[in-house]
């Protein structure tokens, strides 16, 4: 079964899991607002993306902007970041066992599922 990282105040996130209900995939949801991925966690989803942290990093936060951005930072003190304000990780996130995807366009997903 998918499980898709989902923020449901945001609008990409919405498009997904109706893209996933045309589909009949069955999927569940994690809310990781309310239920944060830990620092191992994340680390575990980046090596399923296949991408550095910086790449999952929604960068025009205003939690960004204040406290990281122009700073450099490791990979395991972005993870720390995102681990501590979860706000900070790009959505939905849409895994199938061992892989994953950003799902935020719709063709991808396509192709992922």
């Amino acid at each position: 079964m998918l499980q898709v990282l989902h923020n449901p105040r945001c609008g990409k996130s919405r498009t997904c899991l109706a893209f996933l209900d045309d589909s009949d995939k069955s999927y569940e949801i994690i809310n990781y607002l309310t239920n944060p991925l830990s620092a191992f966690e994340i680390e575990a989803l980046l090596k399923k993306l296949n991408v550095k942290p910086i790449e999952i990093v929604r960068q025009k936060e205003s939690i960004w902007i204040e406290h990281y951005k122009g700073k450099t930072l490791s990979d395991k003190a972005i993870i720390e970041a995102i681990a501590k304000h979860p706000i900070l990780m790009e959505r939905p996130i849409v895994i199938d066992g061992d892989k994953a995807i950003i799902g935020r366009e719709i063709d991808k997903l396509n192709d992922f599922i």
